[in-house]
């Protein structure tokens, strides 16, 4: 039995958002506030997607710093100083492992809107199947040009599908709205456990679950005394917005790690009974 942990990369498995670890610094940006500030302000005046505009204000902001930071052995380097959650490192042995006692064949796949190559220089990179996140194509001397994909908080729903389909690449349209039969499908809605952290992800978190899937939405530990935390935990369980809502803590027996291992079995027990 086929089984998929889906996962957004940016407050999710890790703290804050790639560029703020050692990209954007790299490039002499210490106010993120006000660069993401510009990046809002070009989207609107533009009448654009604002991820597209983050991408080109990084091709900016790269040229005119001239130390290539976009460059893939770059990128590579400034994943590695991402700060991941507490168990993140051991998350994906642990929970294989516990899959594989329960006869479950398990996938891992990152749907994000952080830069993909940054997220390959993590300690994780290695751990999943696919990584579906943003990315630039790139000159014959290895210099950013212009982005080649870019993911944003609705189109981040194809990839759930591709996923569901078995279409291991973002480039084939045709594969991806071909109609295969529910039953036929490579990993069923129902066999996916997406896992986010906020607003990007409500639109892949209730597409799971209306399509019989599972949603955890989690949050950032440290920061559960602030109101504003509360508050978006608060909204999410109000607005049914996720199935369950859990601390960004992928330790042994930390109430993600129970969840989880919970639902694995319940898809197996489901699928069982379905089956027979």
């Amino acid at each position: 039995m086929k089984c998929a942990l889906v996962y957004d990369f940016d407050g999710t498995l890790a703290e804050g958002d790639c560029a703020q670890h050692g990209l954007l610094p790299a490039l002499g940006i210490n106010d993120t506030s006000r660069f993401w500030g510009e990046v809002k302000k070009r989207a609107k005046e533009n009448d654009g997607d604002e991820i597209l505009s983050y991408l080109g204000l990084l091709c900016e902001e790269d040229i005119k710093n001239g130390s290539q930071q976009l460059r893939e052995e770059n990128l590579l380097n400034h994943g590695k100083v991402i700060p991941l959650f507490p168990g993140v490192s051991s998350w994906f042995d642990r929970i294989n492992k516990f899959a594989e006692s329960n006869n479950i064949e398990l996938y891992h796949y990152i749907i994000s809107s952080g830069l993909d190559v940054m997220i390959r220089g993590t300690e994780i990179g290695n751990k999943f199947k696919q990584i579906y996140a943003c990315k630039y194509h790139y000159d014959q001397n290895g210099n950013a040009t212009w982005p080649a994909q870019a993911v944003n908080y609705t189109t981040k729903t194809q990839f759930l599908f591709r996923i569901n389909k078995g279409i291991d690449n973002a480039w084939d349209n045709e594969a991806v709205n071909r109609f295969i039969e529910p039953q036929e499908r490579l990993i069923p809605f129902e066999r996916i456990i997406y896992f986010g952290d906020g607003d990007t992800d409500i639109p892949s978190m209730k597409m799971v679950q209306r399509q019989g899937g599972n949603s955890i939405a989690v949050f950032d530990n440290s920061k559960w005394q602030q109101p504003r935390t509360q508050e978006k935990v608060e909204k999410l369980i109000a607005e049914e917005r996720s199935n369950y809502v859990v601390p960004a803590i992928y330790e042994e027996g930390s109430q993600l790690d129970v969840t989880v291992k919970g639902l694995l079995k319940l898809i197996k027990r489901k699928t069982s009974k379905n089956n027979n």
